[in-house]
């Protein structure tokens, strides 16, 4: 496949996800949405680097950059490598074992297939587009996203759209909230009568809720830092039938007792510690409690798994999961991987077609300039008995004439080079 040349610089992507690193790993690369506009301009600023966007979810780190020129193949970009040791603070040996790269055409098909869902842990899952479109967002809001990424990146949304509308990819699908929903209901074989904690208020934890509701649960608690927003989710999945309430971030270790299931997507990092986990199981004597952690940095630490009555599942452990239903959506995956590789093919050709577009917009300035500059010429020779209307319009559509046709061989050799296999019919 023939290398993209762009006027704007070369397209680059670094990053590592579900498949290529452990939680361990993508935890600590994590970037909160606090950051996002913090990180992207850093990135933005990096010696090479002339536009960047940084998308952060709890399944993948990925950096999307436009480069001054092409660089090795072999090398990344050393821009790009010092973003992700001195601004993560992380060692070099303990992040590029686990990071892949794409340029180019592969980078825009993979920022294709991440927009579409297609490169998910749960394929077909929703949340990832609004994902895309916030970390756009943002680039945008710092300036890090020009002339080269903001069409791209729209591009990619337009190919998100025409997957779920051209398939079925997403009517069977499950997100990462409704397979920790499914989970709870495994561990249980049914909800009905056990009491679910939410931690954590944000959109992760109201879809977990519902899910969990569909699922059969009846009795559903939340917590978060801000008050307000645990009481609209309370308030929002009360029913006759439900029975939900709130329960205050400073009192969460002292009432989560009282939950069966705790499901926890802060990202906060370690808000249950081995100790906590000790007394809760203290508290509700012994009986064992599930953790659902679909938070990434995680919210459970890892050890609690190790005591008695207490069993821990992490994302990696919802990975698994999910991929129990991948069978059911290859069908619908490969008519969506076949429009994304339609889609990175005509825009391939759109770049590659840039710079003869560009020439041919040059070419067309200047001729019309040089034409106004003739025909001012020509009136100042006439005056003081300037031309009727109609000479005017006569001699205007003469001189557009001509010019259209004196440039037509030189347009048709700019396109013919840009596109060979027209030119060739």
């Amino acid at each position: 496949m023939s290398e993209l040349k762009t006027n704007s610089g070369s397209i680059l992507l670094l990053g590592v996800n579900h498949t290529t690193a452990p939680l361990d790993v993508r935890e600590r690369l994590a970037i909160p949405v606090s950051r996002l506009a913090d990180a992207t301009r850093t990135l933005a600023h990096q010696p090479g680097v002339r536009e960047a966007l940084i998308l952060s979810t709890c399944n993948r780190v990925e950096l999307l950059t436009v480069q001054d020129a092409p660089q090795s193949s072999s090398v990344p970009p050393m821009g790009m490598l010092r973003f992700l040791h001195d601004y993560l603070n992380l060692p070099a040996n303990e992040i590029e074992p686990h990071v892949y790269e794409f340029r180019e055409r592969e980078a825009i098909r993979h920022l294709f297939r991440v927009a579409s869902s297609l490169d998910s842990m749960v394929v077909g899952e929703p949340q990832i587009l609004g994902q895309v479109k916030q970390s756009w967002t943002v680039a945008r809001e710092v300036g890090a996203v020009r002339s080269t990424l903001d069409p791209l990146l729209q591009r990619a949304f337009s190919v998100a759209k025409k997957v779920r509308t051209e398939t079925q990819i997403g009517s069977s699908t499950v997100s990462i909230a409704s397979v920790a929903a499914e989970l709870a209901r495994k561990i249980f074989g049914s909800l009905n009568g056990k009491t679910v904690l939410i931690v954590g208020a944000g959109k992760m934890s109201d879809l977990a809720a519902r899910h969990l509701i569909q699922q059969g649960a009846t009795t559903l608690l939340v917590s978060n830092r801000t008050e307000a927003r645990a009481e609209k989710i309370a308030d929002s999945l009360r029913t006759p039938s439900i029975t939900t309430g709130v329960i205050p971030f400073d009192q969460l270790h002292e009432q989560s007792h009282r939950a069966d299931i705790v499901i926890t997507s802060t990202g906060a990092g370690h808000v249950f510690t081995p100790d906590r986990a000790r007394a809760l199981l203290q508290r509700r004597r012994n009986r064992p409690v599930f953790f659902i952690d679909i938070a990434v940095p995680r919210d459970v630490a890892p050890e609690i798994n190790k005591l008695e009555g207490c069993f821990v599942y992490d994302m990696d452990d919802l990975q698994q999961v999910a991929a129990q239903n991948q069978a059911v959506r290859s069908r619908e995956a490969e008519a969506a991987e076949s429009i994304v590789s339609r889609e990175v093919e005509l825009y391939g050709e759109r770049l590659a077609q840039e710079p003869a577009a560009q020439a041919i917009k040059q070419l067309m300035l200047e001729a019309e300039a040089l034409r106004q500059q003739e025909l001012a010429r020509t009136a100042q020779r006439l005056s003081p008995q300037p031309l009727t209307p109609e000479q005017q319009a006569a001699i205007e559509a003469l001189t557009k004439s001509l010019t259209a046709k004196l440039l037509h061989p030189q347009i048709a050799a700019l396109r013919g080079a840009a596109n060979p296999s027209e030119s060739d019919e």
